[in-house]
């Protein structure tokens, strides 16, 4: 309440204007007093406020401002109670608009607020109580003092939470645990508040536990490779290899989340607070049921549960398994990864090679079961000396080809035995991997399991025939297929092949012939040992002394040794001539003889 001046001199009033009658100095002094009966608002700043009036729109506020403030009646839905005399906080947007009106908001007042009170929960570490409004991504939003805070997943409860659902319109405990005034955004914690409680226990347990103690553990988390036991307050790892004496592919196939299991206690570190878990040495190991009867050379069934890059496993009983080496899965030698002959699950049986009970190991083999091809009666009457067969191309190499006869029985083709006629330099120019091909035994060693095979035996030596056909001076029709920096090799009938220098390759134009042209070539050299033959185009047009000579020339070009063989020849041999120089030779005498009869017919004309 206001008390009115006693001492105020209304005759000072006058038609000239209120307050006219006084001076400045008075005015001065009775406006001084007529502000100090308001509070002073300061903006964006929140202060109390009374209801003085509700209408249909607005709320009326009193601030003990020179005017009161307005509110929109949409801020006060959570306060339906709302009457006239209420005390509430507001926040001070403006003193005055344009029209003069003091604006406040309760909205923001309410906003204000509450994150005063969060910031005053994180610095003095208070527990406070939110209500989980909905379910987002990764976590809860908890109502913080009007506030909408994110609960992550992981900081729910101490142990994974499976299923957000069930916290959904329920109030909880949490503590602020981080602000970002940049997003507005406040992060909360519920797992904080019972990790102290679990800390005191875990203590307690670290502090009893013994090796070799069972305790009784819940599944709390399973992964790849092992699974996390719940003892109650602290956690133990029970590692996959820990969880049967069988083989586990993964613990899901054995154990389930939140199933109780006894395990015992196999490791702990204080220190680092781990402990190592396991369920297996519950039960006595099974190579102590293994029956005494399986020893070597017995026979044993199982189940293939492992396939490596050296070998298969084969489970016996479960926690019981033998070693099946790649190289004891057949006689065969291209059997390269054992998944070419075993997969996951197969049941078969197999024969002890070795076993040692202590180390509790066993290696067993499968091709023990048949008998080594190589080792049969009738295994060198099959494959004797001249007898012919059919094999598949298993493997290629530089100097030959191993042919697959049988399962278990190799062989060898060089590569000078698969053509008689062409020149092969690596066997991939003949035959391809996988390929069938027939060959014909030339040497056998079944100790060493050794067969030298030939394909181009099949057929009867045609260079005998040839040595008949390709006579020195005779001319064939052939086709260049290849030049080298001394030559080229020709295509001959029969497909044989045969060699020019560069210097018989021209033709009678003065041209030299290229590779696909087809001419007729003469022959200046046959060797049949050697296999080797040496014609010329450009005798085939040359006639007279020079002819012969040029050809005697490329002869003796192409005959000369490396130096190394050279140096090895004896004297007496160096003065000797070649069957090809006699052979030259004798084709330059006949060609001189026949030039002879010309001559002296062209003296008598």
């Amino acid at each position: 309440m206001v008390t009115p001046a006693t001492d105020f001199d209304w005759a000072k009033l006058d038609n000239k204007g209120f307050g006219s009658g006084y001076s400045t100095q008075e005015l001065s002094e009775i406006n001084a007093m007529y502000d100090n009966t308001f509070n002073q608002l300061v903006e964006k700043e929140v202060i109390d406020a009374t209801v003085v009036g509700i209408t249909d729109r607005e709320v009326i506020l009193n601030v003990g401002f020179k005017s009161d403030g307005l509110v929109p009646l949409s801020e006060f839905r959570d306060s339906p109670d709302l009457k006239v005399g209420d005390k509430i906080l507001v926040f001070v947007e403006t003193q005055e608009d344009k029209l003069g009106q003091l604006i406040l908001s309760r909205k923001k007042a309410k906003l204000v607020q509450a994150w005063k009170n969060i910031e005053d929960a994180l610095a003095n570490d208070v527990i406070i109580e939110g209500f989980v409004k909905r379910r987002t991504k990764g976590g809860l939003i908890v109502d913080v003092f009007g506030v909408e805070a994110f609960l992550p997943g992981s900081q729910i409860d101490v142990k994974p939470i499976r299923d957000f659902d069930i916290y959904v319109n329920r109030k909880m405990e949490v503590k602020v645990v981080k602000i970002n005034y940049t997003n507005d955004n406040v992060v909360v914690s519920h797992k904080v508040l019972i990790e102290k409680d679990l800390e005191e226990q875990k203590l307690g347990i670290i502090n009893n536990l013994e090796k070799g103690q069972i305790l009784e553990g819940t599944v709390k988390n399973i992964t790849n490779f092992g699974v996390f036991i719940d003892l109650g307050g602290v956690d133990g790892l029970l590692h996959i290899t820990d969880i049967s004496w069988g083989r586990v592919n993964h613990p899901e196939e054995v154990l389930k989340l939140d199933q109780k299991v006894q395990v015992c206690v196999l490791e702990f570190d204080d220190e680092k607070k781990r402990i190592s878990l396991g369920m297996k040495q519950l039960t006595a190991h099974p190579w102590d049921a293994l029956q005494a009867d399986v020893e070597v050379n017995s026979r044993v069934k199982g189940k293939i549960v492992n396939i490596a890059d050296y070998g298969a496993f084969l489970e016996i009983l479960p926690g019981v398994e033998g070693l099946i080496h790649v190289s004891e899965m057949s006689w065969s030698q291209h059997l390269k990864t054992p998944a070419d002959f075993l997969k996951l699950g197969d049941e078969l049986e197999a024969v002890v090679l070795t076993i040692d009970r202590d180390e509790r190991k066993m290696s067993l083999g499968i091709k023990q079961l048949t008998q080594d091809p190589w080792a049969r009666q009738d295994f060198l009457a099959k494959y004797a000396k001249d007898t012919k067969h059919t094999g598949i191309v298993r493997n290629l190499t530089n100097f030959g080809l191993f042919i697959e006869l049988e399962e278990g029985v190799d062989g060898l083709v060089h590569v000078s035995d698969l053509s008689w006629t062409k020149k092969i330099k690596h066997p991939s120019e003949f035959v391809k991997l996988a390929e069938t091909i027939e060959v014909v035994v030339l040497e056998v060693d079944a100790e060493n399991k050794r067969l030298a095979l030939s394909h181009k035996h099949l057929e009867e030596n045609p260079w005998d025939t040839f040595e008949t056909l390709f006579v020195p001076g005779s001319q064939h029709k052939g086709t260049i297929n290849n030049k080298i920096d001394k030559g080229a090799f020709i295509e001959l009938p029969y497909g044989i092949e045969g060699f020019s220098t560069l210097k018989n390759l021209t033709k009678e134009d003065g041209t030299v012939a290229e590779v696909g042209e087809a001419l007729y070539f003469s022959i200046l050299e046959f060797s049949k040992d050697e296999k080797r033959i040496f014609v010329s185009h450009s005798k085939t047009f040359q006639k007279g002394t020079k002819a012969e000579s040029d050809a005697e020339e490329a002869v003796v070009a192409e005959k000369k040794k490396p130096a190394k063989k050279a140096e090895k020849e004896t004297k007496s041999n160096e003065n000797k001539d070649t069957f090809g120089d006699i052979m030259a030779l004798s084709a330059l005498k006949d060609t001189m003889s026949d030039e002879k009869p010309k001559a002296s017919k062209k003296a008598k004309a």
